[in-house]
């Protein structure tokens, strides 16, 4: 089965060894160097969400570091966007056509690292087509403990649903997290998903820090219903943005 009958029919798939162990140690590098910037600046880093599901998983204590952006920080993950692996494995899910949504980084510090309840993400930045994607790029291993992944497969055939922000405690007990799939991965994996597919993650209790890199992005022919309601890259990864328009090109931010 290809990654697009995979991906089509399971809302995933996980795509080994994309990025060699030597890219792999040059990501890491520049993944420290801009958590090292970040914590120096003194800003809010930690974006652990609140509500009722996450008081239901005991994460009062817990913490995920996290930016937008990282191409906006170094040029080794302004790279890692246009490396030939992810993009062959990016349009052959997506199309020729790829735009960049936003990149997010999170760390998952050892012992106390922030889980997410299971929630859609279409919500925070809704495409009319509904190509949106995300592609996690694993820096460092993500076993269960650590708290990868989860994602009940075959979920985004349900469409968009309401209240699936990851706010909502009835979502949580009705698609628990225990019984979600884990997808562990090593450094160097991607993990892509449809943004209708119902995901989370566990709390990192493990002795080890969990790296990751997400990509947002959707089909070149797709546009965003609400694009000042997130940061909104469009920076065109492969083919190009068929609605991109002089006043559009013309936006300071």
């Amino acid at each position: 089965m290809s990654l697009r009958e995979s991906y089509d029919a399971d809302g995933y798939v996980v795509v080994r060894g994309v990025f060699t162990p030597a890219e792999v140690a040059e990501l890491e590098a520049a993944f420290d160097e801009i958590v090292r910037q970040l914590v120096a600046s003194g800003e809010h880093l930690n974006a652990r969400w609140g509500g009722e599901a996450m008081d239901a998983m005991g994460a009062a204590d817990t913490v995920v570091l996290h930016t937008h952006n990282v191409q906006y920080y170094s040029a080794v993950w302004a790279r890692a966007l246009t490396h030939p692996g992810f993009l062959a494995a990016a349009t052959e899910i997506l199309g020729p056509d790829v735009v960049l949504h936003h990149t997010k980084l999170f760390q998952k510090p050892a012992e106390n690292g922030a889980p997410f309840p299971m929630h859609q993400d279409w919500s925070y930045f809704p495409s009319r087509k509904d190509t949106m994607a995300a592609a996690i790029i694993h820096v460092s291993r993500a076993t269960d403990a650590m708290g990868c992944l989860r994602v009940v497969p075959g979920s985004h055939r349900l469409g968009r649903m309401e209240a699936s922000s990851g706010a909502s405690l009835e979502l949580a007990q009705k698609y628990p997290i225990e019984e979600a799939v884990a997808l562990e991965a090593n450094p160097g994996d991607l993990v892509f998903f449809n943004y209708l597919t119902l995901h989370g993650s566990m709390p990192n209790r493990s002795d080890d820090v969990r790296k990751t890199v997400l990509v947002q992005m959707h089909a070149g022919d797709d546009e965003i219903e609400n694009p000042e309601g997130h940061p909104y890259d469009k920076w065109v990864l492969a083919g190009r943005n068929h609605h991109m328009s002089r006043a559009q090109a013309n936006v300071v931010r």
